[in-house]
């Protein structure tokens, strides 16, 4: 593992970890519903774009190692001809979501800390993919959005239409 993904790593634990912790100690059941609902289903749709991941790397990935993430092709069907990083974009929506459902400050500060890790670890994967996938990745990160899924899937439409 090398330097920046052990630091990012690290970080990310401190960040989103401590994020969840502190949504789970202020939680208030008795604040607006309406808030909370719409925190629930947006941490609902992050496992969407958490778990499809899994599944597009092993059927389509070219597995190379026990991990899903280990693909010796560039996959860019499934979930990741919507967004290009959908596991991180999944981070991104329960910090979203955990925000809503408490509103604590405490909630606040360590999703604004975890949303720039999440951020910097799709900058660093892109880095890395560039460097294994070359010009075809290049083409591709011109094609899908990083993480904005509504236009991820307004593309696919109008290029289906």
């Amino acid at each position: 593992m090398d330097k920046k993904t052990l630091l990012s790593s690290i970080l990310w634990v401190f960040t989103a970890g401590g994020q969840l912790v502190a949504a789970w100690i202020f939680y208030d059941p008795a604040a607006s519903s309406t808030r909370i609902n719409l925190g629930w289903l947006i941490i609902f749709i992050s496992g969407i774009f958490g778990w499809l991941p899994i599944f597009t790397f092993r059927s389509r990935g070219k597995l190379e190692g026990k991990s899903y993430i280990q693909t010796t092709v560039l996959v860019d069907s499934g979930v990741y001809s919507i967004v290009r990083h959908p596991q991180y974009l999944a981070g991104l929506l329960i910090n979203i979501g955990a925000v809503l459902i408490t509103l604590h400050w405490s909630v606040i500060v360590l999703g604004i800390l975890s949303v720039g890790m999440y951020y910097w670890g799709a900058l660093v994967e892109e880095e890395k993919n560039i460097n294994k996938f070359g010009e075809s990745y290049q083409g591709y990160m011109q094609q899908v959005p990083r993480f904005n899924f509504l236009l991820g899937i307004a593309r696919k439409i109008s290029k289906n239409n």
